[in-house]
């Protein structure tokens, strides 16, 4: 038979609306849809960094240090680079009459942008503001309620609204923002006052290549020429690292969904296949009896599971690809990605190809065993199950290969990809082993009296019984329930542990050391029953660490260890006498008042063992310029749910106190005591201190972790579809195969009632042993995801993980049921004679 007339028959014999294949275009709808989204998506915000990462970046390469500008040698070194734009990044407050903000203050050469332009709303393309002139961010003059031509104070300086920025090129690469931009001249900061030793700013320095040059090669080369310099230096295919982080644990979590839908969806496509071709067994025999070959028998079946599979994996692809705008949409001012259509025709072969994969390994099983046998067997196959042919382990062996084999070829995290792919394939073995126990047991046990529990425990272990497949279908879709409410209950415990309620309503930056009493004053007067707190606020970077005599240097690093982040750029430093509010002594002992010896440093106890740190050995500091040594005294384990100042690094007083630096404090005002008239005062007898409102920033965090959230249940909302999906099948797979059991028990006299408490006493078994165990694997799945992928702290609500699951098991029953009632309808005459 040629493929052709192969063809044909299976075209006529394929229904319209693919019926008996509609599990497997479901399956596939599902699993390849959500890759061809996560790909696209994914793709489309790489490809807008990578494109226009100079203009976010504001050029080839930006060095960052915090109190101090560039040496001269440093600004000669980057000169014979390219042009060079220098700037200043300050927090400050701005007033206009007697309304005052806290905003972020920009200041910027006459050389900037040295890529893309910046824009004002009057159509202006504009650089550097004139010396007494300033652009302001809508937020800003929203915030004052000003607008072009009007007056602003910024420090002792008066500037005129030049005009509101409609687009500023570099704003993804400034980072996270703690107020409304308003762009100076370079200048101003000093003018203003903002700027004298010891004062809170960071300078940001840009370089454009005059010729090609490998970026990463030149920043290696520039941290060997000052080693003790600090530079935190960003390269333009890296020009928002905090996003490129966020882009690549999200997309690692959204691929593992995808590849989770999948390797569900491959269930479904199995028990779809199989009582697909089960319902066909007779034609197939009489193909058979007609002269056709097993190899006939294969191509005919074969186009058709093709037909359904490139049907399902192209409508699949066409949803995915519809639904990319909705959640570009959904994180637009969180990733940098366009909200039109997105094809990325690398995401969808890849899609295809997965999809196409997963259907050769799940359907060549049931297709093999219906090719190889005699018409005889085939027309008994429903009261003689067929045999499992042993070369299907060959094709399955090859297509489960290709499946890791492209994973791991196109993942950014190989690694990651692969343990995925290997607990997969765990947690199948583990279900299949369990189905096997429970049939084993059901054996074992002694039969029940009560006829009915004697026959809903012999359906668990006769021949023919759909067990493990039921066991599978169960275990993988409850888990996948569990995995859906531990993820979104710990990402909302996330948002209430890291953005409370109650928290300091004001951070003040730049409190010079001889005015903290004119400080204090000023929140007394405002409210007698205010608490605040001050401590010494500087900035520096971790330059060595380790044991003395063999410390590793910062800028020798390939890779900042997971989890020590700390060594990443400049951090906060402070000194104090006694043990922070709020830290806990886990190792060591305090140095006290009046320390005078050794200069010694207490360290965050996570960040300790991310860098393999312990009391005794020495850090080394790049504060200002300078390299300070301090040798660890301690570990604390740091209360980071308090609002408060919580460093990383506390050094002893005489380690820090002799260079130049101001207070930062926090100030919480009585509940009901309005804030705005301390912001007043303070700005307007301390006008170099720059405060900073709590209530934004913490609006700014929810915000971005409601999206992760939101795009974390979207994702993981496939995963339980798919679940669901194969439930139904796997339900609907049983209940066709026994439609002979029921109606041999109906024709010996069992009644209706009889028949549905068979069903419900056989699936509250089955659902309440696998509730535990798809408590385990999808705490499990659960776990991994929120410790180790996104790095937040594990606080899932088990209350509502457990009423979910609780719903997932009264889903099953309920469906169970319904699944029992058109085997009542099935008149016993019609079904003997079609078996």
């Amino acid at each position: 038979m040629t493929w052709a007339i192969a063809w044909r028959i299976a075209r006529r014999d394929l229904n319209a609306r693919f019926r008996g294949l509609r599990l497997l275009l479901v399956c596939l709808f599902l699993g390849t849809g959500a890759l061809a989204a996560i790909g696209s998506l994914t793709a489309a915000i790489e490809r807008e960094i990578e494109t226009n990462g100079r203009t976010y970046l504001g050029g080839d390469l930006q060095i960052e240090l915090w109190q101090r500008d560039l040496t001269d040698e440093e600004r000669a070194a980057l000169g014979q680079l390219g042009d060079v734009s220098a700037g200043t990044r300050m927090q400050a407050m701005a007033r206009f009459g007697e309304q005052a903000a806290p905003i972020e203050l920009k200041a910027v050469d006459k050389a900037y942008p040295l890529y893309g332009h910046l824009t004002l709303e009057d159509g202006r393309t504009v650089g550097a503001p004139g010396s007494d002139e300033a652009w302001l961010s809508q937020g800003a003059a929203d915030r004052l309620g000003v607008a072009p031509g009007d007056t602003i104070d910024i420090g002792t300086e008066k500037l005129s609204i030049g005009g509101i920025i409609a687009d500023e090129p570099d704003r993804l690469g400034e980072g996270f923002q703690l107020g409304p931009t308003i762009i100076v001249a370079e200048d101003l900061p000093i003018r203003a006052g903002l700027i004298a030793p010891g004062s809170m700013y960071q300078s940001k320095t840009r370089v454009r290549f005059t010729q090609s040059r490998d970026t990463e090669a030149v920043g290696e080369e520039l941290k060997q020429q000052f080693p003790d310099a600090g530079f935190d230096i960003d390269t333009a295919d890296r020009a928002a690292p905090g996003t490129d982080r966020f882009v690549d644990r999200m997309s690692e979590f959204l691929t593992l969904v995808g590849l989770a839908a999948l390797v569900i969806a491959g269930i479904g496509i199995g028990g779809g296949v199989t009582s697909y071709l089960d319902a066909r067994r007779q034609g197939i025999a009489t193909l058979k009896i007609l002269g056709a070959t097993s190899n006939d028998i294969a191509r005919i079946y074969a186009l058709q599971i093709v037909a359904a599979t490139l049907a399902g994996s192209l409508a699949g692809i066409a949803a995915g690809i519809a639904i990319v705008p909705l959640l570009a949409t959904a994180l637009q001012g969180l990733l940098p990605v366009s909200s039109g259509v997105i094809i990325d025709p690398g995401a969808i072969l890849l899609a295809v190809a997965y999809g196409m994969l997963v259907a050769l390994v799940f359907a060549a099983p049931p297709l093999l065993r219906a090719r190889n046998f005699p018409a005889m067997a085939l027309m008994r196959a429903r009261v003689a199950p067929l045999a499992r042919d042993p070369r299907a382990l060959a094709l399955v062996g090859g297509g489960l290969a290709a499946i890791v084999a492209l994973a791991l070829l196109t993942s950014d995290n190989p690694m990651l990809s692969g343990s995925f792919l290997a607990g997969a394939a765990a947690i199948l073995g583990l279900l299949a082993l369990l189905g096997l126990g429970i049939r084993r047991l059901a054996a074992a046990l002694p039969r029940p009296r009560n006829p009915v529990a004697r026959n809903a425990l012999a359906n668990l272990h006769r021949p023919g019984s759909s067990t493990g497949a039921l066991v599978t279908a169960l275990g993988f879709g409850l888990s996948a329930f569990v995995l859906l409410a531990a993820v979104q209950s710990a990402i909302d415990g996330n948002i209430a542990k890291r953005v409370p309620d109650r928290a300091p309503d004001y951070f003040v930056l730049d409190i010079p050391r001889d005015r903290v009493d004119d400080f204090e004053t000023l929140v007394r007067n405002a409210d007698p029953g205010a608490s605040w707190r001050t401590v010494p606020a500087l900035r520096g970077s971790v330059l060595a660490f380790g044991s003395e005599g063999a410390m590793t240097r910062t800028a020798d690093l390939d890779e900042i260890p997971d989890g020590a982040w700390a060594l990443r750029g400049e951090r906060g430093l402070t000194y104090a006498d006694r043990l922070p509010e709020g830290n806990e002594l886990t190792e060591g002992t305090w140095w006290g008042p009046m320390y005078a010896g050794e200069p010694l440093v207490s360290v965050d106890e996570d960040f300790a063992d991310a860098a393999g740190l312990k009391v005794g050995d020495m850090l080394t500091f790049g504060v200002l310029g300078v390299e300070r040594t301090a040798r660890i005294a301690n570990l604390r384990r740091i209360d980071w749910e308090s609002m408060g100042f919580n460093y990383v690094f506390v050094l002893s007083p005489n380690a820090l106190q002799d260079a130049p630096h101001n207070l930062a404090a926090t100030v919480e005002l009585s509940r009901g005591t309005p804030t705005g008239p301390l912001l007043q005062s303070l700005v307007a007898a301390l006008p170099s201190t720059s405060v900073i409102e709590v209530g934004g920033v913490l609006e700014q965090a929810r915000t971005i972790l409601e999206q992760v959230g939101f795009a974390t249940l979207a994702a993981a909302s496939v995963a339980v579809l798919a679940g669901l999906a194969v439930l139904l099948g796997a339900i609907a797979a049983a209940r066709a195969s026994r439609t002979y059991d029921t109606v041999i028990l109906r024709v010996l006299g069992a009644d209706r009632r009889q028949i549905i408490a068979m069903q419900l006493i056989e699936y509250v078994a089955l659902a309440a042993t696998l509730a535990v165990v798809a408590l385990g694997i999808g705490s499990l799945a659960a776990w991994l995801v929120i410790t180790q992928l996104f790095e937040f702290d594990w606080l899932p609500d088990w209350g509502q993980v457990l009423a979910v699951l609780g719903l997932g098991v009264f889903v099953v029953l309920a469906f169970a049921l319904g699944a029992s009632l058109p085997l009542l309808r099935a008149k016993p005459a019609q079904a003997l004679r079609d078996l």
